[in-house]
């Protein structure tokens, strides 16, 4: 029976430390060789929280496996904003551009409840309503209708 241990630590910079160390120290595995693979495997991510799957069987052997960081990470480092807006309808902090949506919905599109392109772009947006984060300059709601009425169909080919 394996033992899996999932975490969310900062992409490029996990530590033996909490959270893995407490978790990882009772399995009996290499704890520093683990946290090393995870290092190569998050680097891309650097700055952001990651999900970490580590399953560890019963002859000690570990798999890793790295989930996409949530959306509001995504678009936080696309925006180039250190945090969301306290007041998301009065406080703009950011903007993020259409092509960096559509990156983003198509990194976490199998984690997403829509089944196109288009309607997880839309949850991106619609994420960055509650954040405080413009779209292409506009507020993220114009751009819903905007995109409903099709004048960003060509983004979505």
């Amino acid at each position: 029976m394996a033992e899996v241990v999932e975490v969310l630590v900062p992409g490029g910079k996990a530590t033996a430390g909490p959270p893995l160390g407490p978790a990882l120290g009772p399995l009996g595995i290499n704890v520093k060789a683990v946290v090393d693979e995870i290092n190569v495997k998050t680097g891309s991510f650097n700055g952001m929280q990651v999900p970490v799957r580590i399953e560890v069987d019963a002859k000690k052997n570990f798999t890793i496996s790295v989930g996409i960081p949530p959306t509001t990470a995504l678009i936080k480092k696309e925006a180039g904003i250190e945090k969301g807006s306290g007041e998301p309808n009065t406080m703009v902090v950011g903007d993020l551009p259409l092509d960096a949506a559509v990156r983003i919905a198509q990194m976490k599109l199998d984690a997403m409840l829509s089944y196109d392109i288009r309607n997880a772009v839309k949850e991106v947006i619609g994420t960055c309503v509650s954040m405080g984060v413009t779209v292409d300059g506009k507020a993220p709601k114009q751009v819903l209708a905007d995109i409903d009425a099709g004048s960003y169909d060509k983004a979505f080919v």
